[in-house]
């Protein structure tokens, strides 16, 4: 742990997330109320900002993963950053004579931007931390963005009701600009020309295809995306519906649980960290188990009338969750050879988000035609079936260097 604090791009890195979750917080919670407040509370319009945040993820993290295979990380995280900040000037330029569905912008460019910094923080992650300490590196990442889960909504509003969008706006410039100056201090990292320049972006591409497709651990944790992703995504809208159904308590209330969960992501993530060498010599084993755990979670929650057990099994489920996402980012560092990372990123990443798509827009459907308990017990079945998948598993104690 402690050669771990020492490691400067590691603190760079973690830093900049910190300042960037506030950023993201911020940004959330001031489009959402100012929205709210110009559309007269449309839900179409409020659908329309979620859709704008997600849909760039679908068009451009395999091209963001593949540039940040191509490009110096340091570079794009820098340059990303700034022109993020820039971005924040033009949409106060314009709603200051009238644009206001200029905000929408500002959803859009942070999400295609964040396509190609993310997966460039990992190439970093890759290049300059130890492999023994990339597990310990991702539980503390986890835990202090469990953090922000908790108290990031309270943030956001609190800067929205006390200062205004304008005021927003402008802590999102001061924000971005901040972390793109913290960057400068990261290490120069050297591209490896004759790869970069001698083969196009479609070659790279088809590369990255070919090479998630070879390694039979990728394809499996890419089918386990997609499936957790599809029994999350039907779950997921029905929260608020078990919270009046099951436990008669007002639709407000869901928050509170939205909290609990975020409590468990905060316990998992120091959880994952402390048993950081366990976890990784028993990964396979432990991930079955989790998996394992979050479905027999999601039939506890559906089927207790008691608040209390409810939010019990919401933790559970938290730290369930942030156990999942240390190990697959532990194994993704560990499986992956530096020359892959952007690109695997960005094949592998996006199911889980179009899983949860698949999963959001088939739940009502799921639920007219059976009912509540059976769309919460007939996701619960599909996250099980991942076992069958992680029992194939083979980890290995180093990346391959070459495809």
């Amino acid at each position: 742990m402690k050669e771990l604090l020492k490691n400067r791009v590691f603190l760079i890195v973690q830093g900049a997330d910190l300042l960037q979750q506030i950023g993201i917080w911020t940004r959330n919670m001031a489009l959402l109320f100012y929205i709210m407040e110009m559309t007269n509370n449309n839900p179409t319009a409020v659908s329309l900002l979620t859709t704008l945040e997600y849909l760039p993820i679908f068009i451009f993290s395999l091209i963001g993963g593949t540039y940040a295979d191509r490009w110096n990380p340091k570079k794009t995280v820098v340059y990303g950053d700034a022109l993020s900040a820039l971005s924040m000037l033009l949409i106060l330029i314009l709603i200051s004579n009238g644009v206001w569905q200029s905000v929408f912008a500002a959803t859009v460019i942070s999400a295609i931007i964040s396509q190609f910094s993310q997966p460039s923080s990992a190439v970093l992650y890759k290049k300059h931390i130890p492999v023994n300490l990339v597990g310990s590196a991702i539980g503390i990442s986890q835990s202090l963005m469990a953090i922000f889960t908790i108290l990031g909504p309270i943030l956001g509003t609190f800067i929205y009701t006390q200062l205004g969008l304008e005021t927003s706006i402008w802590t999102l410039f001061v924000i971005f600009t901040i972390v793109s100056g913290l960057q400068l201090f990261l290490p120069k990292t050297v591209k490896n020309k004759s790869r970069n320049e001698t083969k196009s972006a479609l070659i790279d591409v088809k590369e990255g295809l070919i090479y998630v497709f070879k390694h039979n651990n990728l394809k499996f944790i890419a089918c386990i995306f997609f499936i957790v992703g599809i029994s999350f995504g039907i779950t997921q809208p029905l929260d608020v519906f078990l919270i009046m159904e099951r436990l008669g308590l007002p639709k407000e209330t869901v928050q509170w649980f939205a909290a609990a969960e975020g409590i468990g992501m905060l316990l998992g993530g120091g959880l994952a960290v402390t048993l950081s060498s366990f976890v990784e010599k028993n990964s396979k084993y432990i991930l079955t188990t989790t998996i394992i755990a979050i479905s027999l979670i999601t039939i506890i929650e559906i089927m207790s009338f008691w608040p209390l057990l409810t939010a019990a099994a919401r933790i559970l489920s938290g730290l369930s969750a942030a156990f999942i996402q240390v190990i697959f980012s532990t194994m993704m560092m560990k499986e992956v050879a530096a020359d892959y990372i952007g690109r695997t990123n960005g094949i592998i990443m996006p199911l889980m988000m179009a899983g949860l798509l698949l999963g959001s827009a088939s739940s009502g459907f799921i639920v007219l035609k059976v009912d509540l308990i059976g769309a919460y017990i007939f996701a619960a079945m599909l996250t099980l079936s991942c076992i069958i998948l992680t029992s194939r598993l083979q980890l290995k104690k180093a990346a391959p260097r070459t495809n």
